[in-house]
């Protein structure tokens, strides 16, 4: 094939470079980057990728394959996000094919899917055949190809590919790879007038025909009604309308009065009611308004810093408000999924059906729909999580990025290990739009940069109404180590604080930052604990299901009755998860209304909503949950919040240890006396001489900070460096100590005192590969960020370069968390 221009493209694999393919004439004039192409990659496999450049560079160390066909008419995203792709790849040491992976809806990925063809040169002899061979050749010569899964249906078998393998032996078969895309068009039968009953004197004779025919007559009524407002009607919304059956709509349509399609219909659109477009600024959001519209007149980015319930989200408002004036689309960013449900119904009262939300909860389908309506423009404003960040906004002019500190904000696994914060920012800048970050504890770096000048600082210091700050009180929890009650976790203070607070017909939020029923089982005799085979930790109790679970790989055990040591029956749950607290209080304030908010009761896409909707409602009277019941949730009737095992925030070897326990700490507080009198939270804690509730107590952000800060600049941590933590994976641990030990030596050569480890994690096997950690800190006039990130991969490959470690995975993670 004369080929003339060429493609460079990203497959949806983790390739350290991109693949260059030949553009076939017939394309030569399609061909535009942000499409898909169907492309061979490897011997067989055929895969969707997305065409980045099209040039005329032909590559010189492999022979080019053609592109086999266009996938798309026009671009699924701009040109804008492959940048945007290519430097998440850049800076977190990734690669563009997983960027690919994760920023895609799974519906616009293609998926290969393996095809039995008859060979058509194949003189079949049917006595060389066995059985089944003949079963799948008789079905070829009729069929002429058959899928995997219609093989296994005609011999009834999981098991077909040694049948396969043998028939393309004898020749009466191929292989090939078709490409299938799953997305699909929701569709719902709709039901118009027929145009022969237009006019007033046909539809007269409408009404005649159907004397005889009370139900068809009450359809038909029913579907005039719903006409008036719509040109088709859902055939459903008749039926349900005049309480008649599908086969009483279908008989109009035989009669020839109306007639019937298949229309696609949208599955995101709603009605929402009591559209409000104003609201009253007190004097200090007015100012702090201003004053963001001020500094955005000099910087690209502001740091609102604003206490808890000062009233950001409607300086955020004004500010989208803004925005939309001028044409612009809004991103705003939430780190919980269980927050946009509170947000959102806000926001629509605001912005009416403009909005559009995106997080994990969706279906593919609606992802996809999601995907095409920001693309288009159609969607003026976006709320989500981090994933919402990879949408293909068409002209982005703010993001908002509320509680910026939030850890949830960074990707963990897989990769790109991405920061939305920080991502959103150079998102932002590709655009030239604003970005406005708000937090009552803002995180070290943000609030270091708005100090040194590169991000504008606006300060909300007082809660919206003129409302107090929450009375704080730390719980010595040592008197309650010997104590016999039937919740020990549960302080007197506590339990007098919840009575007064359900008798005066308040609400109260209990944080335990431990999910499941017992966080381990233990005997009483030996020590015994029942732990993951794949993984080194000990299982979680979960009573609902009564099974011990693993929370890292997922495997669930059946509970022990003996010891799996020493076989004694004395076994008894040690410390305490949600599902327990909810137990005990439930006993323990009977006739009171207790939920519980945790992954395991949230797993559902609109089980948040629910939940957080009753609360609001006051059908709650106590709600007990993990982190996701304290992050930038407002409630009206919550005067109580208690913290039940504050050790637990303590306890973490990690250099953001004490900044993490702050902003926890001061977070729940803020849920706490939000309207009228100021509430109150209790910190139940054994050691209650700890640093950080000094400035807790007191509410106290800029002294933790200033403490803080000092620290990290001793020591050197961010943000006076930035840092990359390594972990090495494999299943034999000898092997993996020894590529630990041989990475650090070479690394160390270049950064000294500045690389930590190699050493095991807390956790050091997971899904049986076993961990080593090490971490670089890169000093900021160390110089070129790209080049040290080069040199570090370059280590990698030698290390895997080497036989005995090739199969070691290496992890790099860019500005943990």
């Amino acid at each position: 094939m004369n080929l003339l221009k060429y493609a460079d493209v990203i497959l949806p694999q983790a390739l350290p470079q991109n693949y260059t393919y030949g553009v076939p004439e017939f394309l030569e004039d399609k061909l535009i980057p942000g499409c898909r192409v169907a492309v061979q990659f490897g011997r067989r496999r055929k895969y969707a990728a997305l065409v980045k450049e099209v040039h005329d560079r032909k590559p010189e160390k492999y022979e080019v394959k053609p592109i086999l066909e266009l996938l798309d008419e026009e671009p699924i995203l701009h040109p804008i996000q492959l940048q945007f792709w290519e430097w998440i790849a850049r800076y977190y040491m990734c690669t563009e094919g997983e960027v690919m992976n994760v920023a895609l809806p799974a519906y616009l990925k293609l998926t290969s899917e393996t095809r039995i063809l008859l060979n058509p040169e194949a003189d079949i002899d049917t006595e060389e055949l066995t059985d089944d061979e003949y079963l799948v050749a008789e079905a070829l010569q009729i069929h002429k190809e058959l899928s995997i899964e219609e093989v296994q249906q005609i011999l009834d078998k999981i098991t077909v590919y040694p049948v396969i393998n043998q028939m393309i032996h004898k020749r009466v078969c191929l292989l090939d790879e078709e490409l299938k895309t799953t997305y699909k068009l929701k569709k719902e039968t709709v039901v118009s007038l027929h145009p022969d009953f237009e006019s007033s004197a046909d539809m007269q004779r409408a009404f005649e025909l159907l004397k005889r025919a009370p139900k068809q007559e009450q359809a038909f009524l029913a579907f005039i009604s719903l006409s008036k407002k719509e040109d088709w009607v859902k055939r459903k919304e008749v039926q349900k309308k005049a309480g008649v059956s599908s086969s009483v709509v279908n008989s109009l349509v035989t009669k020839g009065i109306l007639k019937k399609d298949k229309k696609a219909i949208d599955r995101l659109s709603r009605k929402i009611k009591n559209v409000e477009a104003s609201f009253e600024f007190n004097p200090l959001q007015e100012q702090a308004y201003q004053e963001i519209l001020t500094e955005f007149d000099k910087k690209q980015s502001v740091l609102l810093h604003g206490v808890t319930s000062s009233g950001k989200t409607m300086v955020y408002i004004r500010l989208m408000e803004q925005f939309l004036k001028q044409g612009k689309q809004v991103l705003y960013l939430l780190p919980e999924i269980a927050l946009t449900a509170q947000i959102v119904s806000r926001l629509q009262k605001h912005f009416g059906t403009q909005i559009g939300i995106y997080h994990s909860k969706f279906n593919n389908n609606e992802r996809v729909e999601i995907w095409n309506k920001v693309k288009s423009g159609e969607y003026k404003i976006v709320l989500g999580a981090r994933s919402a960040l990879m949408l293909p906004f068409k002209d982005l002019g703010l993001v908002v990025l509320d509680e910026e500190h939030d850890a949830s904000y960074k990707q963990r696994d897989p990769a790109p290990r991405y920061h939305a914060r920080d991502a959103a920012l150079y998102y932002a800048q590709l655009f030239g739009a604003k970005v406005v970050m708000g937090s009552a504890t803002p995180s070290m770096e943000t609030y270091y940069n708005a100090l040194q000048g590169k991000y504008g600082l606006v300060k909300l210091t007082t809660r919206y109404g003129g409302v107090k700050m929450p009375e704080m009180e730390v719980v010595d929890m040592k008197q309650m180590l010997h104590t016999k009650d039937s919740i020990s976790y549960l302080s007197p203070q506590l339990e007098m604080e919840i009575k007064k607070s359900l008798s005066d017909n308040k609400q109260v939020i209990l944080f335990q930052n431990r999910r499941g029923y017992a966080p381990s089982i233990v005997c009483n005799v030996c020590g015994w604990m029942p732990r993951c085979k794949n993984c080194d930790v000990s299982l979680t109790y979960h009573k609902f299901h009564h099974r011990l679970h693993c929370h890292y790989c997922g495997q669930q055990y059946p509970v022990p009755d003996v010891c799996g040591a020493c076989g004694s029956l004395k076994l008894s749950n040690r410390s305490f998860g949600t599902e327990r607290v909810e137990d005990d209080l439930l006993q323990h304030f009977q006739g009171s209304r207790i939920e519980r908010m945790d992954y395991d009761t949230v797993k559902n896409k609109n089980a948040h909503q629910r939940l957080i909707t009753r609360f609001e409602q006051h059908e709650i009277d106590m709600l007990v949950g993990t982190q996701m019941v304290v992050k930038g949730l407002d409630f009206d009737h919550v005067n109580l919040v208690g913290i039940l095992n504050v050790d637990s925030l303590l306890s973490y070897p990690d250099f953001r240890l004490n900044e993490r326990a702050f902003q926890i700490l001061s977070q729940v507080s803020g849920r706490s006396g939000r309207r009228g009198e100021g509430g109150k939270v209790l910190l139940q804690t054994m050691n209650t001489e700890h640093a950080v509730f000094e400035y807790v107590l007191r509410h106290d952000y800029e002294g933790f900070y200033e403490a803080e800060i000092k620290e990290r600049e001793a020591f050197r941590y961010p943000p006076f460096t930035r840092v990359i933590r390594i972990a090495l994976r494999h299943k034999k641990v000898e092997v993996v100590s020894e590529a630990a030990d041989i990475l650090s030596q070479s690394l160390r050569a270049y950064f000294k005192e500045d690389l930590l480890g190699p050493s095991a994690p807390i956790v050091g096997r997971i899904k049986n590969y076993y961990i080593m950690e090490m971490m670089v800190k890169v000093p900021k006039e160390k110089g070129d960020l790209g080049k040290i990130k080069k040199y570090i991969r370059a280590q990698f490959n030698w290390l895997q370069a080497q036989k005995k470690y090739s199969r070691v995975f290496i992890v790099p993670d860019v500005d943990c968390v």
